[in-house]
Formats: structure tokens, C-alpha cells, sequence
């Protein structure tokens, strides 16, 4: 099998190990090398227990994978300061990892927060239009 291919079938069996589970530093550290990755997963997972991840689409070149994806959970801990609201997030993202070896060594995220602060109530769209 190819590097594209291994690398591509890595990432899809990596989002559906984490996806919809508690993310532990013993589940991360299967499928990564990246810390600044593992606290992101530990941030949002604090914030969003459990959150499931969804790959859309995937790009991958060399040892580079690009997914653009989304994230939905529910809000039941504190994020950025903002108390648990219970309500639902459903955020897109696109992410690029680097992958070596069968492991994430390093990674890169877009996502758009605006939404996200629509979605807890934080903001309204009507705000940002005025």
C-alpha cells in the first residue's frame, strides 16, 4: 500500500478511535506525538465531553492530510470563561496534519470561533451585521 493511502486510512481510523469517547492522554498518545494537538483535544474535550468528529473531505499529499470536517458535542463545561450553556455545538474546521510513522507529529487548525460563539448564545448574528 502506498504512503498517501496508509496516511489516509491512519487519519479515518484515528477520528473514529477519538470520535464519541472520553479523549485520554493513553487514547491520544496511539495516534499522536504532538502535544500542542493533545491539549487542543483536552481543551475542547473539557468543554465538549465526548465530542464526535466528522471528516467531510480529505486532501492528502506527501505526508501531509487535510480534512475538512466538523465537531458536535454539547457544551457541559466551562470554555474561554463562558459557563456550561447546554447547548449544542456544530463547528466546521479544516486541519492539516503531519504524519510520520503512522503518528501526528504536528498539525495546523482553522476553525471559525464566530459560530461557535453562535451557538452558546454568546453572540447574535444580527450583532455582527450592525
Amino acid at each position: 500500500m502506498d504512503a498517501l493511502k496508509k496516511n489516509r486510512e491512519f487519519i479515518i481510523k484515528y477520528f473514529n478511535a477519538i470520535s464519541g469517547v472520553a479523549k485520554t492522554r493513553e487514547l491520544c498518545a496511539k495516534y499522536m506525538r504532538d502535544e500542542k494537538l493533545f491539549e487542543h483535544i483536552e481543551f475542547f474535550e473539557s468543554a465538549f465531553p465526548k465530542y464526535e468528529l466528522f471528516i467531510e473531505e480529505m486532501v492528502t499529499e506527501r505526508n501531509k492530510v487535510i480534512v475538512q470536517g466538523r465537531a458536535t458535542g454539547i457544551h457541559k463545561g466551562e470554555f474561554n470563561g463562558i459557563p456550561p450553556t447546554g447547548r449544542k455545538m456544530d463547528l466546521p474546521f479544516v486541519i492539516r496534519y503531519t504524519i510520520e510513522n503512522l503518528m501526528i507529529v504536528d498539525m495546523w487548525l482553522i476553525a471559525d470561533q464566530m459560530i461557535l460563539m453562535e451557538q452558546l448564545g454568546v453572540i447574535q448574528t444580527d450583532e455582527i451585521d450592525n
